[in-house]
């Protein structure tokens, strides 16, 4: 199988794959070659692949969209962390979803700031006509 990771600015993985584990929302699922074609949300989590010479390594994934369609399975997410130990890939992962999380948060703050003063503006418009 061909997994490919991909993330809104870039193509994060590009690798021939023989098995592929990861979460849903209703649990950890499996794929081998010849899977029938699957669609699945992921949740934020660990996906573990095995290449084809037997190398086992991991992507925390921020949650997103995996495909599989003949051989090409694409997972669509986010954010990755990729690597070969379990859990140095948690930790980062960890570490930067929090921060990815955060970046969010201060951006929606800014964000309802912003509606807050043009509702503002606009009944100062209104009392002045």
């Amino acid at each position: 199988m061909q997994l490919k990771i991909l993330l809104p600015d870039r193509l994060c993985l590009d690798l021939e794959v023989v098995r592929i584990v990861a979460e849903g929302p209703d649990g950890a699922f499996g794929m081998l070659p010849h899977h029938i074609d699957y669609v699945s949300q992921l949740a934020p989590g660990i996906l573990t692949y095995e290449e084809t010479g037997g190398q086992v390594r991991y992507a925390g994934i921020h949650s997103g969209t995996l495909v599989k369609v003949g051989d090409e399975v694409l997972v669509s997410t986010s954010g990755a962390v990729l690597g070969d130990d379990l859990q140095t890939v948690q930790q980062r992962a960890q570490a930067d979803f929090r921060a990815a999380e955060q970046n969010e948060r201060a951006a929606r703050a800014a964000l309802a700031r912003l509606e807050a003063q043009i509702v503002r503006r606009f009944l100062e418009l209104e009392q002045a006509l």
